[in-house]
């Protein structure tokens, strides 16, 4: 009996060790097998999003300035280059330091060949369908109002983009306020700044892509984040996570995000109607909107952009009727970017040619 549980023992001990790697070989194989499928979901969302993009109706990406699609060149670059893949992005872009983060990414400060760039890496998969919508905009909008792709890793969830010095405008005044920029602190410079601002909404607003609507602009800090400021003082957009398509012919409208907003700086229809009847807020029965929220919002960015400079006070002037058009409750009745950008121009212009600002100084 003993000599057959000294026999018995090893082989119990060598089936259970056997079975543990079993099991510890399939548990492994689970997790490369949903590793893959979650890389080829990404992939198969992501194409599929750019194929709908390009379909007819819709232009391809449009490409920097002087190079060709899905190439790119910064200021300090003498010829262009392809957009960078993973291969290229793990390789040859090395990470700097931590410049900016939020509930979805961080934002590193990285060089490319001796060349500055931004890399944003996803921080958690919950945020993967809105990255994955920012990197299509990117790729569909390039142009100069747009800030430049400079490649993107699917697999790693990282995208590299051209690196402005100055960062978001919420930087403005700070970066006004230093020594070397005291020159550019004028009403021309800040009056540009807007008419670069408005560019872009007219640009959004009727994109190769469709009429689309900036989203993560529910407060001015919010909406001045969404800019970057170069450095021969333009703007270009940068955050084009939030960005949904609106058509009203087709019914197509949005609604930005699934919470109440509140505050002057959305426009009235993004506000909850029943508010002062004590109804709760409900997402389901709360209305839907276009892009003339985003008319809503410019003359409130444009007295930021504006500052507080000589001059300043007689460009407000001129702009006060078309800045009571765009607080116009009924959306109907705002204009459009376009409108106000011609105003914008307008004005810019006259005051310039009459050199009426001397007079409020």
């Amino acid at each position: 009996m003993i000599l057959s549980f000294i026999l018995i023992g090893p082989c119990v001990t060598l089936v259970y060790c056997r079975l543990a790697q079993m099991v510890s070989v399939f548990h492994g194989l689970v997790v490369v097998l949903l590793s893959l499928a979650a890389l080829l979901t990404t992939n198969v969302l992501f194409y599929l999003y750019l194929e709908r993009l390009q379909q007819p109706g819709h232009q391809p990406p449009a490409a920097a300035a002087g190079c060709e699609a899905r190439h790119f060149k910064t200021t300090t670059m003498k010829e262009c280059s392809p957009w960078l893949s993973c291969a290229h992005i793990r390789s040859q872009v090395r990470q700097l330091k931590l410049i900016g983060q939020g509930a979805m990414k961080q934002v590193y400060l990285a060089e490319w060949r001796g060349q500055k760039v931004a890399l944003s890496t996803l921080m958690s998969l919950e945020y993967l369908d809105d990255f994955i919508h920012g990197l299509s905009m990117l790729q569909a909008l390039q142009g100069p109002l747009v800030v430049q792709l400079v490649g993107f890793c699917l697999e790693d969830n990282t995208l590299v983009t051209e690196f402005h010095p100055f960062r978001s405008l919420l930087n403005l005044e700070r970066v006004l306020a230093q020594e070397r920029y005291r020159q550019q602190n004028t009403w021309q410079v800040r009056l540009l700044l807007a008419v670069d601002y408005v560019s872009i909404l007219h640009f959004l607003h009727n994109s190769p892509v469709g009429r689309r609507v900036m989203c993560d602009s529910n407060s001015l800090e919010k909406t001045l984040s969404q800019f970057l400021l170069t450095s021969d003082f333009h703007l270009v957009v940068n955050d084009l996570e939030a960005l949904p398509e609106v058509d009203p012919s087709r019914g197509l409208l949005a609604k930005c995000g699934h919470r109440e907003l509140t505050g002057d700086f959305v426009a009235p229809e993004q506000l909850w109607p029943h508010r002062n009847q004590g109804v709760a807020f409900s997402d389901d029965l709360m209305p839907e909107y276009d892009e003339r929220t985003d008319i809503w919002k410019i003359p409130d960015v444009t007295r930021f952009l504006i500052g507080r400079v000589p001059g300043g006070d007689l460009v407000h002037f001129h702009l006060f009727g078309i800045y009571e058009q765009c607080k116009n409750r009924d959306p109907e009745r705002r204009p459009s970017a376009l409108d106000v950008l011609k105003v914008y121009k307008q004005v810019y212009s006259s005051i310039a040619r009459d050199g009426s600002f001397r007079d409020t100084l």
